[in-house]
């Protein structure tokens, strides 16, 4: 009689294991998910359809959906100046707080990562797709500067050409910042917010609530 288990079975069970394992390992993420970006409101009615009504604001809507080997970020822009231009950037820090409040917020964006332009259309929309490593991972690092691996978890997109601001609000001309390929883009126009649980970005979907402060399980 043969009491060791055939090799078919021995492969089933060992299938089963590491399907179990796999879905115990991912069973905090999220294979899709939605949120909005916020305007920075010193430069809304810069990127307005229609400045003196702000009863239907300018929209950014996100939505990612996570892939095998990379993810899929949709970004969709609503009431819109037309023809506006943007430049869409992952980064580590939030302009705000999750309350939507700048108060106490990061001072700067920390480490950013180019992700697309955008280009506001004459019916005030636009849409942009990126493919790449995004929910749970998305990282950069430096070992030359002693930069170690660091997440860029929130979503924005700064304003192209400074001067769609300058000849909107700002008297004296508003200061450059480097988010475009020119190193000479407007001020931030939208971004997402951290969550109020976690202070982490939307881009993680399964916080490790294990370490202080909280990180994100890859």
């Amino acid at each position: 009689m043969n009491l060791w288990p055939s090799k078919k079975t021995l492969a089933s069970a060992l299938g089963l294991l590491l399907a179990t394992s796999a879905a115990q390992a991912h069973a905090g993420e999220s294979s899709k998910i939605q949120f909005a970006l916020s305007p920075n409101p010193n430069f809304i009615r810069c990127m307005a359809r229609d400045p003196n009504d702000l009863s239907r604001p300018p929209r950014a809507d996100v939505t990612v959906i996570r892939g095998k080997l990379n993810d899929t970020l949709k970004l969709r822009l609503h009431d819109f100046k037309p023809n506006l231009a943007f430049d869409l950037f992952t980064v580590e820090n939030s302009a705000f707080n999750a309350d939507g409040s700048s108060e106490g917020a990061p001072a700067n964006r920390g480490l950013a990562w180019y992700q697309s332009d955008i280009q506001v259309g004459p019916d005030g929309t636009a849409t942009v797709k990126v493919r790449t490593i995004l929910l749970d991972q998305i990282f950069g690092f430096d070992p030359a500067v002693g930069l170690k691996p660091t997440n860029t978890f929130h979503v924005g997109f700064w304003f192209n050409n400074v001067d769609d601001v300058t000849n909107c609000v700002m008297n004296p001309p508003a200061p450059t910042t480097p988010f475009n390929g020119e190193h000479n883009a407007g001020p931030l126009a939208m971004i997402s917010l951290p969550d109020a649980k976690t202070g982490l970005g939307p881009l993680c979907t399964n916080p490790d609530f294990t370490t202080d402060p909280v990180t994100c399980n890859p």
